[in-house]
């Protein structure tokens, strides 16, 4: 029945195009009847209308994880994109282990230019059950709520470029701090803290490392990267480290200098200078990059866990593919890590080796941009197993060729 309806719909669209008719007029024509035409069965193939320039829906879902059961939903309001979410305890409540959840969203959000009508900033109570939300109030800001995170009893929260930190009120959200005179250049897409040290992450221009200074009521940029990265998310591996991921399928690491964690902590000088010598319209100190590895991937999730009961930490990613990596880290000799890494090598530059990966996706992404930088390649620190196992698929004489060149046998 549906075919012969199409085949219909297609002749009408012959005669109509001699016509002179435009062909915007015949693709909405041609859409709309077939949408028309399409009974309940054929409804999968054609899913819901596309929305326009501006129209957004979103819902809150609490689930079940064992069965997947929805215990609690809440829609807002039409037009309404939500775009971050926190679980949070705020230390001004008489019961400091009450939940709050909050929820950033944005309303006639536009992509492309990016324009914002407004932003708003839900505040529901969890009930001890963990099943049902209680609306508080809302906070209505001027861009987009992109991140959140717990703080000290309060929330940082990241709306547009600015870094501001909140606290619980009866009305609504009280902003206590912002940091007003230097701003994340772009937009902010993630934030991770601990202790005083805050991580805020740009949407093109890497990681910013902020110090909250509680007495003066600051955050202070103190510490950036020397490399542009378009991050997705991150990941805090300790006090001083902090692994990112990026659009383009690098997972790199980064680490602020032992000599330099002193001179953060306490300033000498007294009068905040160290901060204020920044070079470059950037910060005064850079971090120093630890490893760097290309994936491939565009990567939405980094966790560092560990998946074996007493086994070592790992970092866990997801993409878009939903394939979980772990790369783990290990402690070898000097001499034994050159042989790992001369082995990549020889393994890229042997045509016998079928491996995933091709060569030219091997090199970062970022060693193209700064050809003058050789350090930035893919392999810095990092061993590729999946490449070392190929070893045992190449055949006995390059086997013999590869451990003389490494100085080792091949048994």
């Amino acid at each position: 029945m549906l075919t012969q309806k199409i085949q219909n719909e297609l002749e009408n669209l012959k005669w109509q195009s001699s016509s002179s008719l435009d062909s915007s007029y015949l693709k909405s024509t041609y859409c709309g009847e077939l949408r028309e035409a399409a009974g309940e069965e054929e409804a999968e193939y054609f899913g819901a209308p596309k929305a326009g320039p501006g129209m957004w829906a979103s819902l809150v879902r609490i689930i079940e994880p064992i069965q997947g059961n929805t215990l609690h939903t809440i829609r807002l309001e039409q037009n309404e994109a939500a775009f971050s979410i926190c679980l949070v305890k705020f230390a001004n409540q008489a019961d400091p282990s009450q939940q709050f959840l909050l929820i950033g969203t944005v309303r006639d959000y536009h992509l492309s230019p990016r324009q914002v009508d407004k932003g708003i900033i839900y505040t529901y109570k969890v009930n001890s059950d963990c099943n049902n939300l209680e609306y508080v109030h809302k906070t209505e800001v001027e861009d987009i709520p992109t991140s959140m995170y717990p703080y000290n009893g309060r929330i940082l929260i990241g709306i547009g470029k600015l870094l501001r930190i909140y606290d619980l009120g009866k009305k609504k959200l009280l902003r206590k701090c912002e940091n007003k005179l230097l701003h994340i250049p772009n937009l902010i897409v993630d934030i991770k803290a601990r202790g005083q040290r805050i991580f805020v992450s740009d949407v093109q221009e890497s990681v910013f490392f902020i110090r909250y200074k509680r007495q003066e009521n600051q955050l202070i940029i103190y510490m950036d990267d020397t490399h542009q990265r378009w991050v997705t998310t991150s990941c805090m591996l300790d006090y001083d480290t902090v692994s990112l991921a990026d659009k383009f399928g690098n997972i790199s690491i980064v680490r602020m200098g032992q000599d330099v964690s002193d001179d953060v902590d306490e300033d000498p000088t007294g009068n905040k200078a160290l901060w204020d010598r920044g070079l470059l319209n950037g910060a005064s100190q850079k971090a120093e990059i630890i490893a760097n590895f290309h994936i491939g991937e565009t990567v939405n999730s980094l966790e560092k866990a560990t998946l074996i009961p007493g086994g070592s930490e790992s970092l866990v990613y997801t993409n878009f593919k939903w394939i979980c990596w772990c790369p783990r880290t290990i402690h070898v000799e000097r001499r034994s890590r050159t042989v790992y890494e001369s082995g990549n090598a020889h393994a890229i530059g042997t045509p016998s080796v079928m491996w995933s990966g091709s060569p030219l996706f091997q090199i970062s992404f970022y060693k193209c941009w700064f050809r003058c930088d050789l350090q930035l390649v893919y392999n810095l620190n990092v061993i590729d197993g999946d490449l070392c196992e190929q070893f045992n698929m190449v055949d006995a004489a390059k086997q013999k060729s590869i451990s003389e060149d490494l100085d080792k046998n091949a048994e």
